[in-house]
């Protein structure tokens, strides 16, 4: 098995005094500190990084030979999958170690997004979607594709994304690293105003998540490595899921790549979805939470409202989601997301959660996604040594 003893976390948000190198080596350093290992011990690192013109750095994987004298030399790669380039990184650590390549890995996610424009982060971003057909579509464009069709198939859901936004904000206020600590109440989140407007209809700004600067580390070992931890979370099984590009091609309601990932990871853990006690999943926008509980198995297709006027995914439901504010309140950095989503459930399932913590959390789920529903990443955490 693989396990994650350490982690870091910049915060997340306007990171101005901060370079990707630096978040690099915050994060990066933290990790292998709290890990109580030396760098030397570090077999092979990987990094999660999407780019797409954001920054000039295009070969940031031997950026983190800044950290420690000792990586110099160790082999060190750059991985991507969109939005989910830090599970891809993750996971390529997590297949080294299994496969006896190397006994102890480094895993970073990173992004620096917030010194460009806006305009200029959301054509970076389109560069994830099928270009022949969706070139110049905004990713705020194609989850309002998805809000469209759902509002047409199963009614008109503003209130459900309104009370996901508010959950997740209310949320944030727990955590520390959130880029916006900082509550809104379900009605503003409702309601067009001008400081909601509609982004892409029927999508506000509250269902939009945020552009963000950030990093996010982990060491992963094998189990044989165990005895030298302080803490130990189990990576009891992982599951990835690519599905075609175009959406034309897709029932995008079905969300068929997110389920198959969720569900053959509950498969290889041995549980069901009545078996988790907290998740982190991807609400780049909150139309993609929504369909991410159908997707989980919380609800039927056009039922996933029900969950949240139930409660069972607010702080203190029997499964809460995105106790850290998710993209929506804590940050998006793109290529950090899936390290981050890690590092957190992690911290749950050890009980070392702080504020966010949520009593008694055992089992966690994180599930990440790169471009609409197409690269999905879905893991399952259990603590194993506190």
């Amino acid at each position: 098995m693989v396990n994650i003893v350490g982690w870091g976390h910049t915060k997340f948000g306007k990171l101005t005094d901060m370079s990707l190198e630096d978040m690099i080596a915050a994060a990066g350093r933290e990790a292998i500190q709290d890990a109580g290992l030396g760098a030397d011990v570090i077999d092979g690192i990987w990094v999660g990084h999407f780019n797409a013109g954001l920054v000039a750095d295009g070969f940031p994987s031997s950026l983190v030979m800044s950290i420690d004298p000792a990586l110099r030399f160790k082999p060190a790669t750059r991985l991507e999958n969109a939005c989910a380039s830090g599970s891809a990184a993750v996971f390529a650590a997590r297949q080294a170690i299994l496969s006896g390549e190397c006994k102890a890995a480094l895993v970073i996610g990173v992004e620096k997004m917030t010194h460009l424009p806006t305009p200029e982060v959301a054509a970076a971003l389109g560069h994830a979607a099928y270009q022949k057909e969706e070139a110049g579509l905004s990713f705020p464009g194609v989850f309002a594709m998805f809000a469209q069709a759902y509002f047409e198939k199963y009614g008109d859901h503003t209130q459900a994304l309104a009370k996901i936004a508010a959950k997740n904000h209310g949320n944030s206020v727990n955590n520390p690293l959130a880029q916006l600590q900082k509550p809104m109440d379900e009605a503003f989140c409702a309601e067009v105003s001008d400081r909601n407007p509609i982004i892409a209809a029927p999508l506000k700004k509250t269902d939009c998540s945020l552009v963000s600067d950030g990093a996010a580390a982990m060491v992963l070992v094998a189990d044989d490595l165990l005895g030298d931890a302080r803490k130990a979370v189990r990576m009891r099984a992982t599951a990835q899921v690519n599905d075609i590009m175009p959406m034309s091609q897709r029932d995008v309601l079905a969300f068929e790549g997110p389920r198959r990932a969720i569900h053959k990871a509950y498969d290889r853990a041995g549980i069901t979805v009545n078996d988790l006690d907290v998740a982190e999943v991807h609400d780049c926008f909150t139309i993609a939470e929504l369909l991410i509980y159908e997707a989980m198995g919380l609800a039927a297709h056009g039922h996933a409202a029900d969950v949240l006027e139930g409660g069972m995914v607010h702080a203190g439901g029997k499964l809460p989601v995105n106790l850290s504010g998710g993209l929506k309140a804590k940050g998006h950095p793109v290529g950090a997301t899936g390290v981050s989503m890690h590092t957190l459930i992690a911290r749950q399932v050890l009980g070392q959660a702080d504020a966010m913590q949520h009593p008694g959390a055992e089992l966690g789920l994180v599930f990440n996604m790169g471009g609409s529903g197409v690269a999905n990443y879905a893991s399952v955490l259990e603590g194993v040594k506190a």
